[in-house]
């Protein structure tokens, strides 16, 4: 059986979280969720090359997290720089929280990925806009044939002075789009990537999340800009993923996996993104089995505060075959 091999590119940042509970928990996140919980699924059928930039003070300490996953590479996390993200949550409510940046990861660049091109997958879960350039995906897609898996939450989010983390519109957005197979996002992600007229007051205000009917236009607009699928994740209410097939738009809904007691929602997204590759690998096209992948990951992540809520295929297989076995 032919090995996997996927790159994962994103920083690695410190976070210090308080959860709605009142907890606080002291951890490194984002791309560590993504590679360590699709290196569970992958097992010994395949390597994570983890692609990302630290401070000097921080290295020693996630390799040393990183050591208990065989099949993580990590000859790809670098500290020349000394840079790393540092960030600040604090959740006024399960899925709601006030973010800010006080360290920032020097950019992934073309240079980090000269001995990757063979792999793949490409999943990138920047957090912050310039963390995973169009460079970057540029020189993914003119040397190699590995799915492109991007999430949108590094292009709509900016840093003030202040290290305030901030929605922002993507307005660049369809330079970017003939170089994702793949791009997920959040409800809240989606609403700064439609833009098809001049703004008036009332857009302005805070928008109602549970407000979808943008959803088709963009994704019509997305996949004729040339990516293959939009996924935008609707917090309990599921997944609405969108591809082209026999010629048309199709849309379908893929329902969450219900938890009864949620520990720690940080990293969910970044999760999600592994699953969501994990079930890509095999059957590229079944965008809903991968979205189920997706889903098992980022339920599993709910479940505590460290990287021992990740399961095996296994058990990850059991989990879907529960939950969708009357889809």
């Amino acid at each position: 059986m032919k090995k996997h091999h996927v790159a994962v590119l994103g920083p690695i940042p410190q976070d210090h979280i308080t959860t709605h509970r009142g907890e606080v928990i002291e951890k490194y996140g984002c791309a560590m969720h993504t590679a360590i919980g699709l290196a569970r699924l992958l097992g010994d059928d395949g390597t994570v090359h983890l692609v990302s930039h630290l401070r000097k003070k921080d290295e020693a300490a996630v390799k040393n997290i990183l050591k208990d996953f065989p099949n993580i590479d990590v000859s790809h996390i670098t500290s020349e720089a000394d840079r790393g993200d540092v960030i600040r949550l604090r959740f006024v409510d399960q899925n709601n929280r006030i973010e800010k940046q006080t360290g920032f990861m020097n950019p992934i660049t073309p240079d980090d990925l000269s001995e990757l091109t063979h792999c793949n997958a490409f999943v990138c879960v920047p957090i912050t806009d310039y963390e995973v350039p169009l460079e970057t995906l540029k020189f993914i897609r003119e040397n190699s044939d590995g799915t492109i898996i991007f999430d949108a939450h590094g292009p709509t989010n900016a840093i003030t002075t202040k290290g305030d983390r901030l929605l922002k519109f993507w307005i660049d957005r369809d330079q970017w789009l003939p170089y994702i197979d793949v791009l997920k996002m959040n409800i809240e992600e989606s609403k700064c990537c439609w833009f098809d007229r001049e703004l008036d007051l009332d857009d302005l205000k805070e928008f109602d999340e549970s407000d979808v009917s943008h959803l088709p236009h963009f994704a019509e607009h997305a996949i004729n800009g040339g990516i293959k699928s939009l996924i935008v994740t609707l917090d309990s209410n599921g997944s609405a993923v969108f591809y082209r097939k026999d010629g048309k738009i199709r849309q379908n809904m893929v329902h969450a996996i219900w938890v009864d007691h949620v520990v720690d929602t940080t990293g969910c997204g970044d999760s999600f993104a592994g699953g969501l590759t994990y079930g890509l690998l095999d059957t590229p096209s079944d965008y809903i089995r991968a979205v189920q992948y997706a889903n098992a990951l980022g339920a599993q992540r709910t479940q505590g505060k460290t990287f021992d809520v990740f399961k095996t295929k296994e058990e990850t297989d059991a989990m879907i075959a529960e939950n969708y076995r009357n889809d």
